[in-house]
């Protein structure tokens, strides 16, 4: 049975630039066939051509074209009732023909016009070249997509009979069922993206424009074998540009004046990861961000963490709190996953913050600050929210608790029952109290922030942030059971706009040097969804809501992997594990910079202009959040991107551990026996 290769497409999405960067996609994705004695590519004429040139050119193989025409049903012609394929053999949907009448003689005189047709064609495209000897070879059929597969079917069933050793169907986008189709009836199948569900081929592509005979002759005349072509296939490969144009980052930190020619003036700096649970990723990212503190004058970190847990952190590390640890202040970090925050990392983060601060009191200068963007808080930002009122205005806490009681028919901190009930009638909606809420908090903040100093406009900034997060979280949860994008957006902008807020907030103590904002989350939020294939969807992200706003002042980096271990659950809510990450997908991100020359490096576009033209290409790139499931990778961890515009700078770190939770179990530490990737053996 031939393996279907896939992506997690969802919807139908622009993936590709155009049939030529397809091409080179899906080279990459057949590089195993690359030196294979008595390989043949075969297009299908005529879009299939300009694909197949770039996969024949990357492989060294000889390159002709197959030519199929659709049999369009008489009076009927946009329904195919069959086709013919180049060799004569006509393949019939008996189906179509009985249910449209169709008789014998019309059939038959269909298949003259389009065989007069197909010989036509045959004779231009070939210039009275002879096709190729196809018996005993491995052939690799390619298209530029499938819909219903009949015209592939035709010349799978017409080659068939030419005695060819094996047969490879290769296209850059098809519905699944019909690669599984496939998948039976040939000796491979490479498809680069699935989309579901599948409405037609060219939604696939920026740049579908019709592919004429001429095109079609000067491809075929180009050569794809010989000397010309071999100065293509040995010139410098992607990753060869990339070890050319690499920095060393030992441990993923790359040398303070790489990182100062990305960073420059930026005022916001989003700093990604590729998993919720990689030791290095964390471990880099609070090295790189100790600096931006010390040598840049930054003054938050901003994390993808609830706003009352981190503001929690956020105390401690100012001195002001209770908390005697920065693991006792970290114990705000309750809910799934409790390790994103509750590690050793970031422990040992927060407590060079508290000490850093110590000494900034001491000598005077500017302190920095732990925040949280997220708003997964719904039910502790109210308490938040009258617990502050409590001590500055006991009436109007006593209104807010009048309003949140809206909520008090779903359990505490269960924003997902409170929003399915509310989105299915089967509880209040409480959406106009939050906004009551929040409307009243805002207009009495000038008479609150009439108390003196810094920390009273701190705890009043704290308050409004937890009111505004009950208003968007209630809107989160409801959207939850609308779709998935709208949630997703929902959660994006308010962590946009939370960033904004607290920029705007810290600017108002920063003198004459503007506030400056470091951004962790995960790549997922940090890049850019315009350069990836969510984007097609109208899924946005934080990182490019920020480059919107703030231009060339906000900067987004982020982390890959090749392999290694994580640490994640195997459903939502379960408990932390120790996995093993599988290797980089053919094709991906991660299996390209597995191929440079180097296991620790950064490379930006914007340290060498070299490295531009790789990181251009449309790659698969891997996503593991809190969840990982090793067996369904391709499916749920894996989407298309363009890492160049995704992102300003990557760190690469070939091989990877597992982040250790600071509460660790008999099943984390036992973590998981490696599996023999792929086969499992």
């Amino acid at each position: 049975m031939a393996t279907a290769r896939r992506t997690i497409s969802d919807q139908p999405r622009r993936v590709f630039r155009d049939r030529r960067e397809a091409g080179r996609v899906l080279a990459g994705l057949l590089g195993g066939y690359r030196g294979r004695e008595g390989l043949v590519v075969l297009g299908l004429a005529r879009g299939g051509i300009p694909v197949a040139w770039e996969v024949a050119a990357a492989l060294g193989a000889p390159l002709d074209a197959f030519i199929v025409r659709k049999l369009g049903a008489p009076g009927h012609e946009e329904f195919a009732m069959g086709a013919l394929a180049s060799g004569g053999r006509v393949v019939v949907n008996d189906d179509v023909v009985r249910a449209l009448r169709v008789s014998p003689q019309q059939l038959r005189d269909v298949a003259e016009r389009e065989g007069r047709e197909l010989h036509r064609r045959e004779a231009a495209y070939r210039g009275g070249r002879p096709p190729l000897e196809l018996a005993g070879k491995t052939v690799i059929l390619v298209d530029d997509g499938l819909a219903t597969g009949s015209s592939m079917m035709a010349a799978v069933q017409a080659l068939r009979e030419l005695d060819p050793a094996e047969i490879v169907v290769a296209v850059p986008a098809a519905p699944e069922s019909t690669v599984r189709e496939f998948g039976g009836l040939v000796d491979d199948v490479v498809c680069a993206s699935m989309p579901t569900p599948f409405r037609a081929v060219g939604e696939s592509f920026w740049d579908f424009t019709q592919v004429s005979d001429d095109d079609v002759h000067e491809l075929l005349t180009t050569p794809t074998v010989g000397i010309a072509t071999a100065r293509i296939r040995l010139a410098e490969t992607p990753a060869d540009v990339i070890t050319r144009c690499a920095v060393d980052a030992p441990s993923g930190v790359p040398p303070y004046e790489a990182l100062e020619e990305v960073i420059g003036d930026a005022r916001i700096v989003l700093i990604g990861e590729s998993s919720h649970g990689t030791h290095e990723f964390y471990e880099a990212r609070a090295e790189i961000t100790k600096w931006l503190i010390e040598e840049k004058g930054f003054c938050a970190v901003a994390a993808e963490a609830d706003w009352p847990d981190a503001y929690r952190v956020n105390r401690y590390v100012r001195g002001q709190d209770r908390d005697a640890s920065a693991d006792e202040a970290l114990s705000g970090f309750e809910r799934f996953p409790a390790w994103m925050w509750r590690n050793t990392v970031v422990r040992d983060f927060v407590d060079w913050l508290h000490a850093r601060n110590s000494r900034c009191r001491a000598d005077g200068r500017r302190e920095a600050g732990f925040y949280g963007l997220d708003l997964y808080s719904l039910h502790r930002s109210m308490r938040e929210v009258i617990g502050y009122l409590e001590n500055i205005d006991p009436a109007a806490a006593q209104r807010a608790a009048n309003r949140y009681a809206c909520f008090d028919h779903t359990s505490a901190d269960d924003g997902q029952a409170y929003g399915f009930a509310a989105a299915f009638g089967a509880g209040l909606s409480c959406e106009q109290q939050a906004v009551e809420q929040l409307v009243e908090l805002h207009r009495n903040a000038m008479e609150y922030a009439r108390r003196d100093g810094f920390v009273a406009e701190d705890e009043l900034f704290y308050a409004q942030q937890n009111a505004q997060t009950v208003r968007d979280a209630e809107v989160y949860y409801r959207s939850m059971f609308a779709g998935r994008v709208s949630s997703w957006n929902l959660r994006d902008r308010h962590m946009a706009q939370t960033m904004e807020a607290l920029l705007a907030h810290l600017d108002r103590h920063s003198g004459s040097e503007p506030a400056r904002i470091v951004v962790w989350a995960h790549n997922s939020h940090v890049g850019d969804a315009r350069a990836t294939e969510v984007g097609a969807d109208g899924q946005l992200t934080l990182g490019q809501l920020a480059r919107e706003k703030f231009g060339e002042d906000a900067r987004l980096i982020g982390f890959t992997t090749y392999s290694g271990t994580v640490t994640a659950a195997s459903t939502w809510g379960g408990v932390a594990e120790r996995k093993a990450v599988r290797p980089g997908l053919n094709g991906s991100v991660e299996e390209l910079f597995h191929e440079v020359e180097r296991p620790e490096f950064l490379v930006s576009p914007m340290i060498s202009k070299a490295a531009a033209e790789p990181l251009d290409a449309v790659r698969l790139a891997r996503a593991i959040g809190v969840i990982y499931l090793p067996a369904t990778e391709r499916q749920s961890h894996y989407y298309h991107v363009r890492p160049g515009d995704q992102y300003d700078a990557l760190i690469h770190i070939d091989t990877t551990t597992a982040l250790e939770p600071l509460e660790t179990t008999s099943v984390w530490v036992a973590g998981e026996t490696p599996e023999t990737y792929p086969t499992g053996l």
